[in-house]
């Protein structure tokens, strides 16, 4: 029963998608470092990243749930199809902010004075939808925070590379994103929600997907040259870099039936890619 609950929330938080600020967060923190920092600095920083991201997606189930149940596409989810009450979501969504300030008092004082700013932005991109089409772009931020917060917990004081790393997460996942809003267009336009793809047209905003994905691969590449980072993270930057093609190729203005696949599963394959060879190339190369 435990067990059977904790997959519904998990599912929920869509729990399996923390990959896609994890990798970005451990190459900051091992970058930060020059290799490893102390154990108790890396547990505290999973122990932020677990409470921001899940609780930030426990928030957004909760502030959505009406939007959710109109929309045949995800009216099923677990809160409007009833699978979780609602007072849980809020518990889980407090329980798992109350991690991420327990872990940014526990790093050092500037994790610590940057919280506010950290939830501002996770709480605040729920809401984005119903007055931006920048919203893609706000939810890239509030993503970026993982590597900037982790360089932060390592060094004290925000760097360069934190910046540019975190300017890369935001616009790989607001890229993604604005694919995965291709199939809400319809929706979005009847509901008088905001989206790029619905302000733009779908055909523009896979263009504008496109020039983000080029922009972040171009950070990568810049953090090869400025670091400087390997062989090893080179190839995985080109393989990154292939399956983001990969990703424009499959979704087109006239065929969106592998919107799924090129918006969610290939970008999970990109961020496990980014935390291998990245973590590879700092401790083989350096």
């Amino acid at each position: 029963m435990v067990l059977s609950k904790l997959r519904t929330y998990g599912k929920m938080v869509m729990f399996s998608h923390s990959l896609f600020s994890l990798s970005f967060a451990v190459f900051s923190m091992l970058l930060a470092a020059k290799g490893l920092p102390p154990i108790r600095v890396v547990l505290w920083i999973f122990v932020a990243l677990l409470g921001a991201r899940n609780g930030a997606n426990a928030l957004n189930r909760i502030i959505d749930r009406n939007i959710d149940a109109k929309n045949p596409r995800t009216a099923a989810r677990d809160l409007p199809s009833g699978r979780i009450k609602l007072s849980e979501a809020v518990i889980l969504t407090v329980f798992c902010f109350g991690l991420l300030a327990l872990a940014s008092y526990m790093l050092n004082p500037l994790c610590l004075k940057l919280l506010p700013v950290a939830l501002l932005l996770l709480i605040a991109y729920s809401y984005t939808k119903r007055f931006t089409w920048a919203c893609h772009i706000i939810l890239g931020i509030a993503c970026a925070g993982a590597p900037v917060g982790a360089w932060i917990a390592v060094t004290g004081e925000i760097g360069l590379f934190a910046l540019v790393l975190g300017a890369a997460n935001a616009l790989w996942v607001a890229g993604f994103d604005i694919i995965y809003g291709t199939q809400d267009v319809d929706f979005d336009r009847a509901e008088g929600l905001f989206s790029i793809p619905a302000f733009f047209g779908i055909k523009n905003a896979l263009i504008i997907s496109s020039i983000f994905h080029i922009i972040a691969i171009a950070m990568l590449l810049y953090i090869y040259f400025a670091a400087p980072m390997g062989w090893i993270y080179l190839i995985g930057l080109l393989v990154i870099a292939i399956l983001l093609f990969m990703e424009h190729y499959l979704v087109t203005p006239k065929d969106l039936n592998q919107v799924k696949l090129a918006s969610y599963h290939l970008n999970e394959i990109v961020s496990v890619i980014l935390l291998i060879f990245s973590t590879l190339d700092i401790f083989l190369m350096r």
